[in-house]
């Protein structure tokens, strides 16, 4: 496997211990099947229970079957930060990031296929499956209209399953000032203004687990959001 060739999965875990030795597993065995084994990075991020040291155990395993794969750490419980410091780190052609409980092989093997500079798995793509609830479908709409009206962007999801090619990345990672739930979405809105090639693709979303609370989320957003904004005039 050339560099050239190789893709990089970035999954963040906060507290993850009862998840991380039956889903990363599952997870590397699934895109294995599909295009073999590639680079895997786990960010823990201010863990307080047993995950970094079963991350680290899962990697060991992984890497004796033929993955590159490593276990990073931050203290600060950052999702953002954690995506930040795995595509700062990652060596692949293609960066796909990941949830511990929300995951597609056959994503994969569209997006590195793909004439484009980011694919999103876009849960409100024609032909999508988001079988979560009412609820948590009704966020990511709002989500982003909210996008749409106040940042001017045209994509229709930027939370969940994305892949970005590394010169992408590299390019607008320096400006990208978003941590905590905007890190990805800043990140794909900057390179949208710049003129990025995306596409959306269809995806199936089915809930491995029971979800974390969003409602707390709700004020940090839209404040992010807001500032994002700001920093975007500031900018021309």
């Amino acid at each position: 496997m050339t560099e050239a060739e190789l893709v990089t999965v970035v999954v963040p875990i906060h507290n993850e211990a009862p998840h991380v030795p039956t889903m990363i597993p599952a997870m590397a065995g699934d895109v294995a099947a599909a295009i073999g084994p590639q680079e895997l990075l786990l960010i823990e991020n201010g863990s307080v229970d047993d995950t970094a040291a079963l991350a680290r155990m899962v990697c060991d395993e992984l890497t004796a079957a033929g993955w590159k794969a490593r276990t990073l750490t931050t203290p600060a419980a950052d999702y953002g930060a954690a995506m930040r410091i795995g595509f700062a780190e990652a060596a692949g052609e293609w960066i796909v990031n990941f949830d511990i409980d929300y995951w597609s092989a056959e994503f994969v093997q569209q997006a590195i296929g793909a004439e484009a500079d980011i694919v999103i798995a876009s849960k409100r793509a024609p032909g999508s499956a988001d079988q979560r609830s009412r609820f948590r479908r009704l966020a990511t709409r709002v989500f982003n209209l909210i996008l749409r009206h106040m940042l001017g962007s045209q994509v229709s999801d930027t939370h969940g399953i994305k892949a970005f090619r590394r010169h992408t990345v590299l390019r607008h990672l320096p400006d990208t000032v978003s941590n905590q739930d905007l890190f990805d979405t800043e990140l794909i809105l900057r390179a949208e203004r710049a003129g990025a090639i995306i596409r959306e693709l269809p995806v199936v979303v089915e809930e491995r687990r029971a979800a974390r609370s969003l409602l707390k989320r709700v004020p940090r957003t839209l404040r992010g959001i807001v500032l994002m904004r700001r920093v975007f005039r500031s900018e021309g």
